[in-house]
């Protein structure tokens, strides 16, 4: 066992360790944050993306050792200071961005990161920057209505054949 020391979510934590244990399991066993939702263990959901120094990753692919010393922000670290949601995860209830809220977690913190990186986004980057997340529910098009509106835009209507 190794002992790993990271900042998560503004706070220092420090916990024991295999060589092999996953972030997503240290996250989620260790340190009991079980927002960080693991669907395939495989990389292809991305159900499990935190942002590790500011970047996006899936988190079943990082050992828990290489997160030693670094800041990881989980989907319970989104909210606003107060409690209030933050702007994309209102942006995700108010436009129904979820259903069966599996994969929502990842998503906005997929979308966290997009917005971090291109504060205003075209739908077509939205719908190519979400390409590592998996949604089996919601057909992806209220969860990119709510990215864009999250970033102060909209969706153009689709048109009506």
């Amino acid at each position: 066992m190794t002992q790993v020391t990271m900042t998560v979510n503004g706070k220092a934590v420090s916990g024991s360790a295999e060589g092999r244990t996953l972030l997503s399991d240290f996250l989620r066993e260790g340190l009991r944050l079980t927002g960080t939702h693991v669907g395939c263990d495989t990389s292809q959901c991305g159900a499990c993306v935190v942002h590790v120094n500011g970047k996006p990753v899936k988190s079943c692919t990082m050992l828990a050792a290489e997160a030693e010393g670094a800041e990881v922000r989980t989907i319970e670290g989104m909210a606003n200071a107060d409690g209030s949601l933050s702007t994309i995860q209102q942006a995700f209830q108010d436009h129904h961005g979820l259903q069966c809220g599996f994969c929502t977690p990842g998503m906005v913190m997929s979308a966290a990161a997009l917005l971090a990186e291109n504060p205003k986004p075209t739908e077509a980057e939205v719908r190519s920057y979400l390409e590592g997340n998996i949604c089996r529910c919601t057909g992806y098009h209220n969860i990119v209505k709510a990215i864009m509106a999250a970033s102060g835009q909209e969706v153009a209507p689709v048109a009506a054949e």
